[in-house]
């Protein structure tokens, strides 16, 4: 994707987490939620997915205002089995639904070695890889799937049905780095787009087609055409999958029912499902992470295709890129800082501070 000639500017992480809490707290959220949605978000930019990251902060204080996000919402979990558990999330942010809902997965999985929970009447939950990493950071192997609002079609299709819907799960590691996968069942994830059209930057041609179901560059274009599925019925089959398990199951709005987090209309009643499992089920701890070291290794040590220099393991990338930016800051253009300094004036708190 061509770069935009804007120059970048950078932000301390810790930064960039208080002046998100500011932001959320003067649009009544509370201090505690403010502070674990902040995390989440930073977080994101931190592992170089800017998609996901304090850049949603504009579209969610939208949807605030416009009254179809409750920022003062808790999520409410249910226990319906010693392994199962349901969390209705009260049209509150889908970080605080999720937190939760993994704690207690992972909860039951220790006592039980495995728990699942389905979440409903949610919202978007940024970047799903911090869902995975609450999991390894708990010792816990999971599976993090979500529906989304719709923007591929039906393979063969060529209107909006299904969301890209992003896939993740993970595993802990021993000596070596653990195995996080986070990816859209799309050529690129839609917030690649609204990245592109808000830096003022083309996309590649294979990402979308536009209304009349042309290839475009153009981000506008693209986002109101559709994204186009990786690997065609594949790709499809996958965000099938996902509305599935997260929106069918749960009793969370499905079949282009879900509500895009841009869209200041309703509520998206997103849904979730996440699974926690005890990796230590059928060997002992030690043993699996040993396995998982020799597996991380094999991968990255296998013999390279022409022209490539490095082969990663999954996730890997995003960990070295934390390591950078937690060195170096958080990139961002002018044009981001002043989107997001806005929503500081609307609440009467500080601005963002960049790096000298």
């Amino acid at each position: 994707m061509a770069e935009t000639s804007e120059a970048k500017v950078y932000v301390d992480a810790s930064e960039a987490r208080k002046f998100v809490e500011g932001v959320l707290t003067g649009n009544g959220v509370s201090p505690e939620n403010a502070a674990l949605v902040a995390k989440c978000l930073v977080a994101a930019d931190l592992r170089g997915v800017d998609t996901h990251g304090i850049n949603r902060i504009p579209s969610y204080m939208a949807r605030i205002r416009s009254g179809i996000l409750d920022a003062t919402a808790s999520p409410e979990l249910t226990k319906l089995t010693p392994v199962v558990g349901q969390i209705d999330a009260h049209n509150g942010f889908g970080f605080l639904a999720a937190s939760l809902g993994m704690k207690t997965a992972c909860d039951m999985a220790r006592e039980f070695g495995i728990g699942m929970v389905s979440i409903k009447h949610s919202n978007h939950y940024g970047m799903a890889a911090w869902i995975v990493q609450q999991a390894i950071d708990d010792g816990m192997m999971s599976l993090v799937f979500t529906n989304s609002s719709p923007a591929l079609p039906a393979f063969g299709g060529k209107s909006q049905l299904i969301g890209v819907s992003p896939i993740a799960c993970g595993a802990p590691g021993g000596e070596e780095k653990p195995f996080i996968m986070d990816m859209a069942p799309s050529v690129a994830a839609r917030g690649k787009i609204y990245k592109a059209k808000r830096r003022g930057e083309k996309i590649p041609l294979d990402w979308a087609l536009d209304s009349e179901g042309k290839p475009t560059d153009d981000p506008e274009a693209a986002l109101g055409g559709v994204m186009l599925p990786m690997g065609g019925p594949k790709g499809s089959a996958l965000a099938i999958m996902m509305d599935v398990f997260s929106g069918v199951l749960s009793g969370s709005a499905f079949a282009g029912g879900v509500t895009g987090p841009y869209d200041t209309s309703r509520p998206s009643d997103v849904g979730h499902f996440l699974v926690a499992i005890k990796p230590d089920l059928f060997m002992s701890l030690d043993e699996f992470r040993k396995r998982m070291d020799i597996l991380h290794q094999r991968v990255v040590n296998s013999d390279k295709a022409a022209g490539v220099d490095r082969i990663y393991f999954p996730g890997e990338i995003e960990q070295l890129r934390q390591e950078e930016r937690e060195r170096d800051g958080i990139p961002l253009v002018q044009a981001e800082i002043d989107a997001l300094n806005e929503e500081a004036k609307k609440v009467g708190k500080p601005f963002l501070t960049v790096k000298a």
